[in-house]
């Protein structure tokens, strides 16, 4: 049976703590992962659909691509902010980003992969090849 299989998946939030408790402070992996949107899979009958909840960006801060059977799907947000009163002027920058990958099983088509975000969530669609059915043929006989 073939399925798609999640690749970079965020930590339990057990192995989280255990990791605090074990370095004393948190590694700056842990804080990466942490920050990994959630995906849902669903294996349909006629495709796979992948959601990842991002809320707060735009459709232009996705990639979504595919190289040998991995699907990758990414984002990257940057944004300046600027606050000027009359004794300081601030300047903070923000950027966050994230990728997550997946490994496509045989029978997906690659080039009928399709996305769109909406309400903060990212929809990809991966169709499965149709089956073909085996022909029946008949034989005459002499």
């Amino acid at each position: 049976m073939s399925q798609l299989v999640k690749f970079n998946t965020t930590p339990s939030l057990r192995s989280m703590f255990e990791n605090l408790w074990d370095n004393d402070l948190l590694d700056e992996d842990v804080l990466r992962k942490a920050k990994m949107p959630a995906v849902n899979v669903k294996d349909k009958d006629k495709s796979y659909e992948i959601e990842v909840a991002a809320p707060g960006l735009k459709k232009e801060d996705f990639s979504v691509g595919i190289e040998n059977k991995i699907l990758t799907i990414s984002a990257e947000k940057k944004e300046e902010k600027e606050t000027k009163d009359d004794k300081y002027t601030r300047r903070e920058f923000i950027s966050s980003s994230f990728v997550r990958s997946f490994s496509l099983p045989e029978n997906v088509d690659e080039n009928k992969i399709e996305g769109h975000y909406e309400n903060g969530v990212l929809h990809v669609t991966v169709p499965k090849l149709q089956e073909k059915k085996p022909e029946r043929k008949t034989i005459p006989l002499s």
